[in-house]
């Protein structure tokens, strides 16, 4: 388990100091695969690298397996780095080496005799999918291959958890979902506990099972992934969350308009449209200000921002219907009496 408690970091620049992070306390269990994600400047990068002491903490303390890191010499810190080891955006091989002793590199230092490094090298190439490309060198390979080269010589240590710091960034999302699968069935089948951090919620949504949202250096928002998804209460992680919501209701204004959003968790694909049907059975034409939804095997997926005309009693009336549906979240970004939804709770957004 990682325990960050009441973590700060400033830094002193040219134009004065900066509060990088700002007491900051989170959990990550043992087998998480835990997400860290905020915008540009937010203060992901020195958050993890406060993590495996590349960065010392201001204030505050690192705890993994019972240690304080901050406490510990460098020489310690150094060994402390074979367990959590990390891999970066732009993949940091040495492009004058072949891939097999890019893997090998840190075996070495750990003063591995070279015959079972190459063995244990051998094998992550193998774990990685690339066995035949132990004499390639990195620039013949693609962005997608070199982060597998990557994963495999963080892994070569057998190291108790893996950062990922930003690791998909620079690949298409293809490549981006085959080298999230990789990690995951890393995380299942070797039980090492992955913190990646990331500016995509996509990313998060697909490997995550807890998140935290980062907002000028302190933690705005943490949860499990399901719950942060279906009920997202910081205005950063809405922006994260729901970033064509935001551009909807930037582009249509929020003055006298009635919103409601809609999160579909797998609803079933009707043969009548959710919205159309609200218009046919309760006369309200909701208007659609912006929609992210995909159906898959038959089930709906996505978010919907809508705008409900009239006042509190079509906004009720509108969310009791809504609510009827099966696996969709309604969220109202108005405040209304509640009470004349005949006992539907929705939470005002205000």
């Amino acid at each position: 388990m990682i325990e960050l408690q009441n973590l700060s970091k400033n830094f002193v620049t040219a134009d004065g100091p900066v509060d990088a992070l700002k007491h900051v306390n989170l959990t990550i269990r043992d087998g998480d695969i835990y997400g860290i994600i905020g915008m540009s400047g937010a203060g992901k990068s020195t958050l993890v690298r406060c993590i495996n002491m590349l960065e010392r903490p201001t204030e505050g303390s690192v705890v993994w397996d019972g240690k304080d890191l901050g406490a510990l010499s460098e020489k310690q810190i150094q060994q402390v780095r074979h367990q959590i080891t990390m891999i970066f955006q732009s993949f940091n091989l040495l492009m004058q080496r072949t891939c097999l002793e890019n893997i090998m590199l840190p075996l070495k230092l750990i003063h591995m005799p070279r015959a079972e490094a190459r063995k244990r090298a051998m094998a992550l190439l193998e774990t990685v999918g690339l066995p035949d490309k132990a004499n390639s060198y990195p620039a013949q390979l693609s962005g997608g291959q070199q982060q597998r080269i990557a994963i495999a010589r963080a892994l070569a240590t057998d190291p108790k958890v893996l950062l990922c710091d930003e690791a998909t960034s620079a690949l298409d999302p293809k490549t981006t979902h085959a080298i999230l699968e990789l990690i995951r069935e890393i995380n299942q089948k070797m039980g090492i506990t992955v913190i990646v951090i990331t500016h995509q919620m996509s990313v998060v949504q697909e490997i995550c099972n807890r998140v935290a949202i980062l907002e000028n250096g302190s933690v705005v928002e943490e949860g499990d992934v399901s719950e942060i998804f279906s009920n997202p209460r910081a205005e950063a992680t809405r922006a994260l969350v729901y970033p064509d919501m935001a551009e909807g209701m930037d582009s249509f204004g929020t003055a006298h308009q009635q919103m409601v959003r809609l999160v579909f968790q797998g609803a079933g694909a009707a043969t009548t449209p959710l919205i159309a049907s609200m218009a046919i059975e309760c006369g309200i034409a909701a208007n659609i200000l912006a929609a992210t939804t995909r159906t898959l095997g038959g089930k709906v997926y996505g978010n919907m921002l809508l705008n409900i005309p009239g006042g509190p009693d079509e906004l009720a009336t509108a969310v009791k219907f809504l609510k009827k549906t099966p696996n969709v979240t309604v969220q109202v970004d108005v405040e209304y009496d509640a009470e004349t939804a005949e006992g539907e709770e929705a939470e005002p957004r205000g």
